[in-house]
């Protein structure tokens, strides 16, 4: 009972935060982002240094935003996808986006996933500065959720730094 209630009271915290942050979320911009990290950071079967480049749009669908990327490693795979993600903001500095996509992937000289469909389920923590830029750590999944005669997975931690477009083109 003791951990019901627990879980019960850190739900509602969680929610209260989250909802007193929309109006953050209401002011912030499109966004192109850029990141480096690791590839394969869990099993280390192929680890490679992974690039990306992701478009953030400040459209509204709901309560997500829809989002479009692209991801190439050392070992020269690339994976091409598009996808929803919310921005739950702690404040106005903090943001935990947790994300999906689908998308297209191409091994190259990296790691096999068993199927040229796969799936994408991350979640990122990002400090937003005063200007809406955010610098981030990305967490993620690729999988082709058995969709696939195998399906190994792997998974990315990635340093993000998202721009706003209005900064670069002006609004």
């Amino acid at each position: 009972m003791c951990g019901i209630r627990l879980a019960l009271a850190v739900a509602v915290l969680v929610l209260t935060l989250a909802v007193g942050g929309q109006r953050a979320a209401a002011q912030d911009p499109a966004f192109l982002v850029i990141g480096a990290g690791g590839y394969d950071v869990n099993k280390q079967d192929n680890t490679a240094a992974e690039f990306s480049l992701q478009y953030r749009s400040n459209v509204d669908l709901w309560i997500f935003r829809p989002f479009a990327g692209l991801m190439a490693t050392t070992d020269s795979a690339v994976n091409v996808y598009a996808g929803i993600g919310i921005d739950l903001f702690f404040g106005n500095r903090w943001v935990v986006r947790p994300s999906f996509a689908a998308g297209l992937y191409e091994e190259g000289d990296g790691k096999d996933l068993g199927h040229s469909v796969e799936f994408r389920s991350g979640i990122e923590i990002a400090y937003r500065f005063d200007d809406r830029a955010r610098l981030g750590l990305e967490l993620y999944h690729l999988s082709n959720a058995s969709i696939g005669s195998r399906n190994p997975g792997e998974e990315s931690l990635i340093l993000t730094y998202a721009l706003p477009i209005s900064s670069l083109f002006g609004p």
